[in-house]
């Protein structure tokens, strides 16, 4: 085989070592084993097969370092190393391989750095490099330069404003930052640029130079500054591509010049201003995704000019206007996307008419108004319709559906429409999400879902049904993974196994059955449950049914605001996952169980208002990420744990209120520092109360509007996730009352420590939490002095120092706070400390009084004296009514002739006004007429 010229061994799933005698083959020219399983290294007798002009060893198991001996391969023009593993430092005598045209080593475990010898190598034109760990050095004569997914860092070096030659240059996937070198300017030769997913910061004037780049990819980095003007220059430009940047300033006019653009991509930027009409002139642009960001004006008249428009993206932006009918005239017979959610357009929806290849339709999140038009179910390509979250009235009929065979996604949601159709329409089409949340569907289940087999997401909720759930609701399809039919007025029950919650997909389901009129027990639950909401409700019974239901998906459970009972199952580690427990307001008694504690990622814990009994288990410290623990209004008993504090050091809000425990407040509890609403009112707590209060961070600093954050849903088997928001929502105590706060409750700061045994004086640390709202402290035993810094707490809006035996004298500094609305101070001592106070109900008169007498105190007894003055008045009032009435109306009443005289003159007066009311009426239209 000494003379063989050609040897292919490719895909012969080859096994063990290349033999070492494939080195005597002197006359090889093209040698090919790419795509087996060699996993040795590569010998170094390769370097003697000098005739060798091709080798491909790529996607084997190869390992260890590239001889050095391949530099001998004088005659060598294309060399395949790619996916490997391959290791150490690319050899220097690479330098040596003057035909080489074609050097593929990427996807390897190479390090160090490029030798500077690839400058030899003049006749290369295409160079591989990704995914190892490299570092660049200068290179010349090179047409493609492809680094990416290495861990390439640092700037990008000017040098390579040197390869003139240069037509591909990938460097993305890397770590390099600054700008991109104003050399880069040199490369006029330059066609595809692509420096994505690195953190460059910089986009510079000199890139307009490249006047024959068509592709430029810089999307993922971390541009922050104005797009170039320049940028305009690009004439050969057919792909820009700078989204998810931080790029600012406005969209130059002078892209209008970029006349080979077909796809714009600036989304998620902070770009604002409004679009310009230039964009018109481009007339070649398929693709416009400027969404993201914070445009605004309308939406430009020149976009009728786009003839090849494929996609316009401009959601989420602040774009206002009305949507004229030939706002995208010439794009009719083109146009597939079109999404403008999340602005504020107003006025009607446009018709749409000719939009003969329209998939996607999403107006959704603005303020449209009027009826949806017919000509919307004309639109026969159409499978996506959303145009929630609007002002929308009027019905919607069997017309408006008609033609939308294709139709997969409906959201009508949150408008004012009422779905007129008849109960024997069967629809066009199989839809896999339906939204129409907020719609007018009642007062009976639609009929038509019944012939819906594929749908997947249901979200009928607050829809004005007020129906009992019909049997083939629960059957009409295996797939469902969201269903939502709460906030209705469905009554009846729950059948004990339901079919749509036996799905045999293992994907996560979510129901949301919550405010209705439901009642019996609560199901038997399936095991790929991620949520489930049945609050507000009127089920009964126990939920022993929840031990069956060992879902790992499980994030959320609310069951509050029934009347369930019975003690809770020690069955919560098999809900690792779970994040919100929501149980109040049932009646629900004995301990609380130990499993709970190992609910790690718990964040919400809301067991209000049960009839728990027993101590705090031990094991709750282990839930680190609890951010809501409100276990008031329970018959919990034994003293707090002296662990919460260290423990639990994410708590934003802890409810203990109303329950039974005492002993004193432990010096640990000051290590929340991000605790925000602090209740042990009505207790038995005693001892003093903490000087380390001070430490409560979050009572010193501003809040957000709302506690809240994202749970995830996971799909396995989709390889999807989902991420919802969540907003706390809690009582607390306001002026004497309870009020529920959910969308202000970040502004919410209060300690309540009411009605305990504690002793003491107030801490003067307490003045350092300058944000706090409310301070109750009443009904306690407290002593000493009010603090005289208690001015400090400038956003004091209740002070209830109330029931104590406070004395001394009340600070002046409480003058100083002016948001002050409730403030307490009775049953104290302090009247005895402060000889300064006057006026009511003191006897001591203020200065400034001047010769006014301070009126009598006098008790009930004294006020029991009848004043003689008064009785007369009395006597003349009763007197003149008796004069007055009987003297005209007995009159009247005794003389009959009298009583005759005075109706028959009433009459003539009602005639008299109605006769001279009808002659100045006609005076008045005949005046008009004339």
């Amino acid at each position: 085989m000494i003379s063989l010229a050609y040897l292919d061994l490719s895909d012969c799933a080859l096994e063990g070592e290349i033999p070492v005698a494939f080195g005597n083959m002197t006359s090889l020219e093209y040698l090919d084993m790419s795509g087996n399983e060699q996993e040795s290294s590569i010998p170094d007798t390769f370097g003697s097969m000098t005739s060798l002009a091709y080798l491909d060893l790529s996607h084997n198991q190869l390992k260890g370092s590239i001889p050095n001996t391949v530099g001998n391969l004088a005659s060598l023009e294309r060399l395949y190393l790619s996916m490997n593993l391959l290791r150490g430092s690319i050899p220097k005598t690479f330098g040596n391989l003057s035909a080489l045209i074609f050097l593929d080593l990427s996807a390897n475990l190479l390090r160090g750095s490029i030798p500077c010898t690839f400058w030899s190598m003049a006749s290369l034109i295409e160079l591989h490099l990704s995914s190892n760990t490299l570092h660049v050095g200068n290179l010349a004569s090179l047409e493609g330069l492809y680094l990416r997914n290495n861990q390439l860092q640092g700037s990008i070096p000017y040098a390579f404003g040197n390869m003139s030659a240069l037509l591909y240059l990938d460097l993305s996937g890397n770590l390099l930052q600054g700008s991109i070198p104003d050399a880069i300017r040199n490369i006029t030769s330059l066609t595809e640029l692509s420096l994505s997913r690195n953190q460059l910061q910089r986009i510079p004037e000199t890139v307009g130079n490249l006047v024959s780049l068509e592709v430029l990819y810089l999307p993922e980095n971390q541009l922050q500054s104005s797009i170039p003007d320049t940028i305009g220059s690009m004439v050969s430009l057919e792909l820009l591509f700078l989204e998810r940047n931080q790029l600012q300033g406005l969209i130059p006019k002078s892209v209008g010049r970029m006349v080979s653009l077909q796809i714009l991509s600036l989304y998620q930027n902070q770009l604002h201003g409004s679009i310009p009409d230039t964009i018109g002139n481009l007339a070649s642009l398929e693709e416009l995704s400027l969404y993201g960001n914070k445009l605004e004006g309308e939406i430009p008249k020149s976009l009728r000019n786009l003839c090849s428009l494929r996609e316009l993206n401009l959601h989420s932006n602040n774009l206002s206007g009305q949507l004229s009918e030939d706002f995208l005239a010439c794009a009719n017979d083109t146009l597939e996307t079109l999404s403008l959610s999340d602005n504020q357009l107003r006025g009607p929806i446009p018709l749409f008419t000719g939009f003969s290849s329209l998939k996607r339709l999403n107006l959704r999140l603005n303020k449209l108004k009027g009826m949806l038009p017919k000509s919307i179910g004309h639109l026969a390509a159409l499978y996506e319709l959303y145009i929630g979250s609007n002002s929308l009235q009027g019905d919607i009929s069997e017309a408006h559906l008609f033609y939308l065979s294709e139709l997969v996604v409906l959201d009508l949601s949150s408008n004012s429409i009422t779905f007129n159709v008849s109960s024997e329409w069967v629809p066009p089409f199989q839809l896999s999400s339906l939204l129409l949340a907020s719609s007018k569907l009642g007062p009976h289940f639609p009929h038509w879902l019944r012939n819906q087999k594929c749908l997947m997401d249901i979200d009928i909720s607050n829809s004005e049904i007020s129906d009992a759930i019909p049997d083939w609701f629960w059957n009409f399809t295996p797939s469902v993974r969201s269903l939502n039919i709460s906030k209705n007025q469905i009554m009846g029950t729950l059948p004990i196994t339901l079919p749509i919650l036996s799905s045999k997909f293992d994907h996560p389901l979510c129901i949301d059955v919550s405010s209705n009129f439901l009642e019996g027990s609560i199901p038997q639950l399936p095991s790929n449950l991620a949520l489930l909401d049945l609050s507000n409700n009127k089920f009964s019974g126990s939920i022993s049914l929840l031990r069956a239901a060992t879902s790992p998906y499980l994030v959320y459970l609310d069951l509050s605001n029934n009347s369930l009972i019975g003690e809770l199952p020690n069955c919560w580690s098999q809900w690792k996952s779970l994040i919100v427990l929501n149980l109040e307001n049932n009646q629900f008694l004995g301990k609380i169980p130990k499993s709970l504690g190992t609910l790690q990622s718990i964040h919400t814990l809301h067991l209000h208002n049960n009839n728990f009994s027993g101590g705090l288990p031990l094991s709750l410290k282990n839930c680190k990420s609890l951010r809501l623990v409100d276990l008031g209004k329970n018959k919990l008993s034994g003293k707090m744990p002296t662990r919460i504090g260290g423990s639990l050091s994410n708590l934003i809000i802890l409810n203990l209120q109303s329950n039974r425990f005492s002993g004193s407040i432990c010096s640990t509890i000051c290590q929340l520092k991000k605790i925000q609403i602090l209740d042990l009112s009505n207790n038995d707590m005693s001892g003093t109360i903490p000087r380390c209060i001070s430490n409560f961070t979050a009572m010193t600093e501003k809040g957000n509007l709302t506690i809240a954050y994202n749970y995830t849903i996971y799909d396995s088997e989709a390889l999807h996730t989902e991420h919802r928001p969540y907003l706390d929502k809690e009582l607390v105590k306001w002026k004497g009352k309870e009020f529920e706060y959910k969308n202000t409750l970040g502004l919410v700061k209060s300690i309540d420590l009411s009605s305990n045994k504690l002793a003491g004086e107030i801490p003067e640390e307490v003045t350092a939490l300058q944000e706090l709202v409310s301070l109750n402290l009443s009904r306690n035993n407290l002593t000493a002095s009010i603090p005289a810094t208690i001015g400090q707490l400038k956003s004091l809006d209740v002070l209830d120092l109330s029931r104590n035996q406070l004395i001394g004298e009340i600070p002046t500094s409480l003058s100083e706070i002016d948001r002050l609305s409730t403030l307490d101070l009775s049953y104290n001592n302090l009247l005895e400390g402060n000889s300064a106070l006057c006026g009511l109900p003191l006897l001591k008169k203020c200065q400034g009084d001047g010769g006014k007498e301070a009126p009598n105190t006098y008790s009930h007894e004294n006020n029991i004296q009848p004043n003689e003055n008064d009785m007369w008045f009395y006597i003349s009032i009763a007197l003149g009514f008796i004069v007055g009435f009987w003297g005209v109306c007995g009159t009247l009443v005794l003389n009959n002739a009298w009583r005759r005289s005075y109706f028959q003159f009433l009459n003539k007066m009602k005639d008299w006004l109605y006769v001279a009311t009808m002659i100045n009426m006609a005076k008045i239209r005949r005046g008009l007429q004339s």
